[in-house]
């Protein structure tokens, strides 16, 4: 079987391509030195393990030995694993966007040898289609302007480079035009988000955009810190009605557990069923924080079908999660999770409880239509209960043991830095509010497999784990992500390892990525933020300062939240000083239009109401009850004290809580913590 330059990737998407005729490279020094040496133009394609259209173009293209011929005559192809470089990604999507003003996977980029773009697409079908060239079109007219249009060709690709650019300078004129706004307080942060998410909300099946729909958890988690300290019930309302909504449709995995990426349809029921790791802990998250907020138990099982479906087919044999579950199976979208009352039937009988069909088919919804090309999505009556009977959970679990059986979807054996730190600070959170042992386990294990598995010999830390290497260096997403996992871990356990190691990497990504001068008492704020990228790595047409949000929070919104947890608990003064600098230089993007920065904006919201609660001392009834509780930014610090003014002076087995510098008389009983908590919720009823 012939094979490329792809044969020794690590990410498993490289590998898909690895034995098709297209002569593809790994971006990096030999396909541009091979492309400036022929000079011939590079042929960008930038996808994912579970991408359904990444496939689809494969199978139709990249498979055919003629187009194959082509590309290989006229262009230097290089494949791009999204997920493994993150900024490559940004940088041609933002050229992608430019041109269509949209974007997608698979993104098809064609540039000329240095990397500069100069026409750009999705997905290209085989044949041409009304208003949809085909792909073979498309690399004849191209490889044809490069030979005899070259100067036409340049101008583009200039055009283009100025245009990926500007929009990576747009952050740096945000924060040139910031002196003339006002930082928003979180009164009216909060106020100015419910008015722009109130004209968008779908007040039926919840969300805030028409089909195709997205989670947008930070959206959600907004209205749920508004609802907490607001007078009106609208913005609770807005978060229940769409976490109700999801968790009744199909885009929940009701058998399995775990949410797929987004619903073609307004209901939440037909899903796109690519399942990722990073949507399994920003759900569960926002799940969870609704249960503390409303006591639902709904909530509180979606968080624990939803991290037991990580535990049980995200969980890799080295001690992390993997990154994703594909849409396909065996060449079929959702071939795997679908269900004719034939096949629930026979799954039933085989279980022995052939007796529950009429049960199961209306509890799940799949008596009716087809719902999904002739089949159907288990799901729930909207407003219905997902609490399931003794006899209900038996059809559960005959009903996942029969799907099981089938061809399942592939697995992207990718350790991802990032991805896993988010989960794991998920499931530290999750520990705390629902006392379960495996997920305080998980996420201890987590974090400590990444930290052997992702750190070079120097300390630096890198991106991806697969095939038993580390590769791709880490980006500031990275870091600020292990920095919060850390300081979750710090406050679940109370051990002062891992306040030690929110430090360390703290201070890495400070010194590694940020605008300014570092040193080990201050930094430079003069300009500030954070770099997508490290000052030690290779720079890509340009280099960016990730602030908006997209598919994960932004880099800068999770350092601003972490890295004030951690000053709260390190009193290190550059991670304040840090946070406050990115607050500051996007305080005219959080006058204008907080929901465009919503995960930033949440970190300020919960930067200005949130304090400490200090409980020196073993684990206790007052730190049960605290985590029980909705109490949004505030630092919970227990256990051994540690040399900070936290613990300074305070007695064990007492309580205080903390707000600007300010703190409550010792609280040595459940019943004092009521009005103890009160300075935490000072806005109550201001919105």
């Amino acid at each position: 079987m012939t094979t490329n330059h792809l044969s020794d990737a690590t990410s498993p998407y490289l590998r898909q391509h690895a034995h098709q005729p297209v002569e593809w490279y790994p971006f990096g020094p030999e396909a541009l030195e091979r492309a400036a040496r022929e000079d011939k133009p590079l042929f960008i394609s930038i996808g994912y393990a579970s991408c359904h259209w990444c496939h689809v173009m494969a199978h139709e293209s990249f498979d055919d030995p003629d187009v194959a011929e082509l590309l290989n005559q006229s262009f230097i192809s290089v494949k791009v694993d999204r997920e493994e470089r993150p900024d490559l990604d940004a940088t041609y999507m933002s050229a992608t966007q430019a041109q269509h003003g949209h974007g997608g996977w698979p993104n098809s980029i064609f540039a000329t040898p240095d990397g500069r773009p100069f026409y750009t697409g999705t997905y290209f079908p085989p044949q041409d289609r009304p208003g949809a060239p085909s792909f073979t079109r498309i690399v004849t007219s191209l490889a044809e302007a490069w030979a005899t249009q070259r100067e036409e060709v340049e101008q583009r690709a200039d055009s283009f480079y100025e245009a990926v650019a500007t929009e990576a300078r747009f952050s740096e004129d945000l924060a040139a035009r910031a002196s003339a706004s006002e930082l928003p307080k979180a009164e009216a942060l909060l106020r100015a988000t419910l008015l722009e998410l109130e004209e968008r909300f779908d007040p039926t099946w919840g969300g805030f955009s028409p089909a195709p729909k997205f989670p947008r958890p930070s959206l959600v988690e907004l209205c749920l810190v508004a609802g907490w300290i607001g007078s009106s019930d609208k913005a609770k309302e807005m978060a229940t009605v769409t976490l109700d909504a999801m968790a009744a449709g199909g885009m929940y995995d009701h058998l399995a557990g775990g949410f797929a990426r987004y619903s073609t349809d307004e209901e939440w029921l037909v899903p796109h069923f690519e399942k990722m790791l990073t949507d399994q802990a920003m759900l569960a998250k926002v799940y969870l924080h609704a249960f503390q907020l409303t006591g639902k138990d709904d909530y509180a099982q979606v968080v624990r079908e939803t991290l037991t479906y990580v535990l049980d087919e995200l969980w890799a044999d080295e001690g992390a999660c993997y990154s994703s579950h594909d849409a396909d199976a065996d060449g079929e979208e959702g071939s795997h999770a679908v269900f004719t009352p034939v096949t629930v039937k026979a799954a039933l009988a085989a279980g022995g409880a052939g007796n529950l069909l009429q049960q199961a088919l209306v509890f799940y919804r799949l008596d009716g239509p087809p719902t999904f090309e002739g089949q159907s999505i288990p799901h729930r009556p909207l407003g219905a209960p997902l609490a399931r009977s003794e006899e209900m959970e038996l059809a559960r679990s005959l009903l996942l043991e029969a799907r099981r059986r089938r061809i399942q979807p592939a697995i992207d054996t990718k350790i991802l830095l990032e991805w896993n730190a988010m989960v794991a600070s998920t499931f530290a959170e999750a520990a705390m509010v629902l006392g379960d042992d495996r997920f305080a386990e998980a996420a201890e294990r987590i974090i400590s497999t990444c930290l052997k598995l992702h750190t070079r010999a120097d300390g630096r830390l890198l991106r991806s784990y697969a095939e038993g290497r580390a590769e791709g260096l880490a980006g500031s997403a990275d870091y600020a992500w292990m920095v919060d996992a850390c300081t979750r871990l710090y406050e679940l356990t109370g051990k002062h390892e891992w306040l030690g190691q929110a430090v360390e990497v703290g201070d890495a990504l400070l010194r590694g990525f940020w605008d300014g001068a570092v040193d080990a008492t201050t930094i430079d704020c003069s300009i500030g933020g954070f770099f997508s990228t490290g000052h030690d790595a290779p720079t890509v047409l340009v280099r960016t300062k990730d602030v908006f949000d997209s598919a994960t929070p932004s880099a800068n919104s999770v350092a601003v939240g972490a890295f004030t947890r951690l000053a709260a608990l390190s009193e290190d003064q550059r991670f304040e000083d840090a946070a406050a600098t990115i607050v500051s230089r996007s305080r005219a993007i959080l006058a204008a239009q907080p929901s465009a920065v919503a995960d930033l904006a949440l970190a300020v919201v919960a930067a200005e109401l949130g304090g400490e609660v200090v409980l020196p001392g073993p684990h206790g009834p007052l730190l049960d009850e605290v985590r029980r509780r909705y109490l949004p930014g505030t630092v919970v610090a227990f256990g051994e004290p540690t040399p900070t003014s936290l613990f300074e002076g305070r007695a064990e087995g007492s309580g205080y809580i903390c707000k600007n510098s300010t703190c409550s008389l010792p609280i040595t009983n459940v019943a004092d913590l009521d009005d103890a908590l009160q300075v935490l919720v000072q806005l109550q009823g201001a919105l």
